[in-house]
């Protein structure tokens, strides 16, 4: 049963619209195949009413309504009503799964509670509503008051309910625990069904998963990027790669090439982003950094696991850093469709480690910006660099420039104004070139492009045309910053002019 929509939506800051409600619904059920899905709490707000009514229009129009569950309330009836004017058909009516909770919130004794959610169902089952029944903070209550919990089940377990659910509210059990209390309760009523809601507070909710099902649970609740009150629920997609890997008794129906692009479109309905390092959706977790890896998948597939993201509707990358290496200079060649021979594929794979000390972020489609520039720099020799140099751009005052420039071994520092920063940096250069009486080409033209697609901190080249003696050539520079790869491609043409 996927509660994103309900239990999903109580991460800090989520709020789902009517019209993402139904998307996700519709998503959830016919594109994952999920089950259940619980979608709201009831008598929460208008918009809530107004969400739920929505859904449940489509869903009976589609013969859905008994798969759509709303977390209700020991309230006399009044959740009840809520449901019957909204529509849905399924309550998981919230009580008391520990005698702390009972005592020391509702303040009633365990048979004045039992009074209440009797009437609970039989008011439901009065108006065609079927029950299932949550037992908060039942983790505790197993462990300080496991009387009070098998008194419970022992009510409850004559009533008319479906199911029981039983969650790790405050995510505080470990897996043995989730193994000996599941075990000892599906032993002593094996014809009851049971479900399992685990909280991730210690990071622990997949592996209670686990043994939950060990224990013989018949159903859990998981939500799309483990979204959820405090550090989440129990991640969907995690769960069933676990599950369809390493559990081949038990057999689930979830199409596992959607879990992808169903946890982007609720990453971006609730702008919760994905951490990168998230197991199965983060982006990094199909991505090869360490050359090491990227040369053991070309010999023999040496660095795969059973994650195979192409499962997941998803592809292998091999990231480009100082840790990258050849392999994964060449895996990314193979995709442009280009090769290197090895002399040039060091001086590439050498220029993508020093941008990588510089934190800078590589990616494919700067490859062949790199290519171009690292072959175009080893056709002259540096006989002039320009060794420092100070930016300036402020507000009310005319950009500026210091530099000092390496002339043959002779050090000269020059300072200019300029429209922008280039212009007063070729202005400062010019300042010298005339002291010295020689004579710099003239710029013609000025270009700037990166890469189709990247972001703002991809890598720009860019490109000057100019004219020296009636001939036009053309320098290119490569650097984060537009400025600076200007002012790289200016030193390359100091030196083919010298």
């Amino acid at each position: 049963m996927d509660t994103t929509l309900r239990d999903g939506e109580q991460t800090s800051g989520v709020s789902f619209s009517a019209a993402e409600k139904l998307t996700i619904a519709q998503l959830l059920l016919e594109e994952l195949n999920i089950d259940r899905i619980e979608i709201a709490s009831a008598r929460v707000s208008e918009g809530e009413f107004q969400g739920v009514k929505g859904i449940m229009s489509w869903a009976e129009e589609k013969g859905y309504t008994n798969r759509i569950e709303v977390l209700t309330f020991v309230d006399g009836g009044l959740s009840i009503e809520w449901m019957k004017k909204s529509g849905a058909k399924v309550q998981n009516l919230l009580t008391k799964g520990s005698l702390n909770h009972l005592t020391h919130q509702l303040k009633k004794t365990p048979e004045q509670h039992f009074s209440e959610i009797a009437q609970a169902i039989a008011s439901a089952k009065e108006n065609n509503i079927e029950t299932n029944v949550y037992l908060e903070d039942w983790s505790n209550g197993m462990r300080n008051s496991p009387d009070y919990v098998f008194q419970y089940l022992d009510f409850l377990t004559q009533q008319p309910v479906k199911r029981i659910l039983l969650p790790d509210t405050l995510g505080v059990l470990i897996p043995s625990e989730a193994f000996e209390f599941i075990s000892k309760i599906t032993a002593k009523y094996p014809n009851t069904h049971f479900d399992f809601h685990a909280h991730n507070d210690y990071d622990l909710s997949v592996a209670n998963v686990m043994e939950a099902i060990k224990g013989g649970i018949n159903g859990l609740h998981v939500t799309v990027n483990g979204m959820g009150e405090r550090a989440g629920n129990a991640p969907l997609e995690s769960t069933v790669a676990v599950i369809n890997d390493f559990m081949p008794d038990f057999t689930i129906n979830i199409k596992e090439t959607s879990l992808y692009s169903v946890s982007k479109l609720v990453e971006t309905f609730t702008g919760y982003r994905i951490p990168a390092n998230k197991p199965i959706v983060g982006d990094n977790v199909f991505t090869q950094t360490a050359g090491i890896h990227a040369d053991g998948d070309n010999k023999n597939n040496l660095y795969f696991n059973d994650l195979l993201p192409e499962r997941f509707g998803r592809k292998r990358k091999y990231a480009l850093g100082k840790t990258s290496g050849k392999a994964n200079i060449e895996k990314n060649l193979q995709e442009l469709g280009l090769k290197l021979n090895n002399e040039d594929l060091k001086l590439v794979t050498q220029r993508i480690i020093e941008l990588g000390d510089k934190k800078e972020t590589v990616t494919k489609e700067d490859l062949p910006y790199i290519i171009s520039d690292v072959l175009d720099s080893h056709t002259y020799q540096d006989k002039i660099t320009i060794d420092s140099y100070m930016l300036v751009h402020s507000k009310g005052m005319r950009p500026s420039t210091t530099l000092s420039l390496n002339l043959n071994g002779e050090i000269i520092e020059e300072n200019a104004q300029g429209d922008g920063q280039f212009d007063a940096f070729m202005n400062a250069l010019s300042k010298i070139y005339k002291q010295k009486k020689l004579t710099l080409p003239k710029l013609i033209d000025y270009a700037v492009r990166i890469p189709p697609g990247s972001s703002s901190d991809a890598l720009c080249e860019t490109i000057i045309t100019w004219v020296n003696n009636g001939k036009e050539f053309k320098t290119r520079g490569l650097d984060s910053d537009q400025t600076v790869a200007a002012i790289i491609a200016t030193q390359k043409m100091l030196n083919i002019v010298t």
